[in-house]
């Protein structure tokens, strides 16, 4: 990653965390409000102010830190010093059991909120994907083995409707957790629909250190190829030291005429360190250069690597065949945006319960750093995309703040809960040992998280 591209993604992950942070105090902070307890600070990120401000009637510090991981709104409370006792009714610790989880539910919820926003956002201006038009199939896989032939377009996966590979990919992850099978109901291409029943019993999608669904089933996305041009030369690589180009189209390699990228790609990573004869068009005009793949290794497998992406030159009708734009009204938009929001919880809450019991592997977990990467990737491809990526992120949050863990809002929930069927609140020394519990829980997944972000960065 070059010096702008991590400029870049991490502009993306302050904007997106402090965006996120700033919502799920927010819902803290009005609720509190309006249940009449007094707000002393309200601060979008931990340790020293770099910016501060108070306002309103109670002369509430809003407060801008320095570490953007989070942030915390700090109510009046006996607990935490003397209370004058003209405010003590404006005391957290002196509300009702409900109105102290209305106060602290309020920030997942708004989290929840938030994510329906964005998808709101999304569908209301359409929705652009591609076809779901199934490419290779692997010989032997399950997919091969339940019928799936190339070119079939996915309909349905379980009875979920699939307009988009988007829509495809997330019902396939959706319904492989957990599932003995997947239905796929296909349109062949003699337009005849049939059923395709792919047995899920013996696979285990999230035992794998990094999910790979598409290529555990044994089949890939149609992606319509031709003649491959530069999109993009690595300082420092093979191709800038051959003198590629970006826009170089690319003619024929050591004799051979290139078609396809595919073509392109598989004799690069056939000739690592052989000395290439290589002619692109240029300008109009073809030139000739020499090129040496470097050799490149990974899971104990070597092969050629020259530092180039690209991308394939596509006729402008198929290029049109092939997208969808889904449109929504106003109330079909909400309704499909708390439908995307629910599933995407429910598929989040059911992933962690894997990871409690072993079923699905740690490495799996992502830390600020992947999380900065995605928001940069989807920050430079456009504003649908970025929604989309702080609506997923969002609902983590919210799901996360969610579990009956100490220090975190679901545990504060929880200590509620045990106050209702135990008629008082629950001790102080219970409260201090529950906190050294969670914190040493969330440091844990924490260090998990980094270091599993650390071992993808080195790979």
């Amino acid at each position: 990653m070059d010096l702008i591209s991590l400029l870049y993604s991490l502009a993306a992950f302050i904007v997106a965390i402090g965006v996120l942070v700033t919502v799920h105090e927010f819902g803290h902070f009005w609720v509190a409000r309006l249940c009449g307890v007094k707000v002393l600070r309200f601060s979008v990120g931990f340790g020293k102010p770099l910016w501060m401000k108070r306002s309103g009637p109670d002369q509430t510090e809003f407060v801008i830190a320095a570490i953007p991981f989070g942030g915390y709104v700090k109510m009046l409370d006996e607990r935490e010093g003397e209370v004058d006792p003209q405010e003590l009714e404006r005391a957290f610790n002196r509300k009702s059991v409900w109105r102290r989880i209305a106060i602290v539910g309020a920030g997942p919820a708004f989290n929840f909120l938030f994510a329906i926003l964005a998808y709101y956002l999304i569908f209301i201006a359409g929705v652009s994907g591609v076809k779901p038009v199934i490419g290779d199939v692997i010989e032997p896989g399950l997919a091969h083995t339940a019928g799936v032939q190339p070119g079939d377009t996915i309909l349905a996966v379980n009875g979920i409707e699939t307009v988009t590979w988007e829509r495809a990919r997330f019902a396939m992850l959706e319904e492989s957790v957990g599932a003995d099978r997947l239905v796929l109901r296909v349109q062949a291409r003699d337009l005849q629909i049939h059923e395709r029943v792919i047995d899920m019993s013996q696979l285990q999608v999230l035992q794998k250190d990094q999910i790979d669904l598409m290529g555990d089933l044994g089949l890939s996305a149609w992606r319509p190829d031709g003649p491959p041009i530069i999109a993009r030369v690595l300082p420092d690589g093979a191709a800038a030291e051959a003198g590629l180009q970006e826009q170089d189209k690319i003619l024929a390699l050591d004799g051979v005429r290139i078609d396809s990228a595919r073509q392109w790609v598989d004799l690069i990573r056939a000739n690592a360190l052989n000395t290439l004869k290589l002619r692109v068009l240029r300008a109009d005009a073809e030139v000739e250069l020499t090129i040496t793949p470097r050799s490149r290794s990974e899971a104990g497998e070597s092969f050629g690597f020259i530092g180039v992406s690209t991308r394939s030159e596509i006729p402008e009708s198929l290029r049109q065949e092939m997208l969808v734009k889904e449109r929504f009204g106003p109330v079909s938009a909400l309704l499909q945006a708390t439908d995307k929001t629910w599933r995407t919880s429910w598929l989040t809450l059911r992933v962690l319960a894997k990871l409690v019991t072993g079923e699905a592997s740690v490495r799996n977990l992502s830390g600020p750093i992947t999380i900065a990467h995605y928001a940069g990737v989807s920050a430079r491809v456009g504003l649908e995309q970025f929604l989309g990526f702080l609506a997923i992120i969002s609902i983590s949050l919210g799901v996360l703040n969610l579990l009956p863990v100490p220090m975190l809002d679901g545990g504060h929930l929880f200590y509620y809960l045990v106050e209702i069927i135990k008629g008082s609140p629950v001790s102080e020394a219970t409260e201090i040992m529950g906190q050294k519990i969670g914190i040493a829980l969330l440091f844990g997944l924490m260090s998990i998280a980094i270091y599993n972000d650390l071992l993808r960065l080195a790979g």
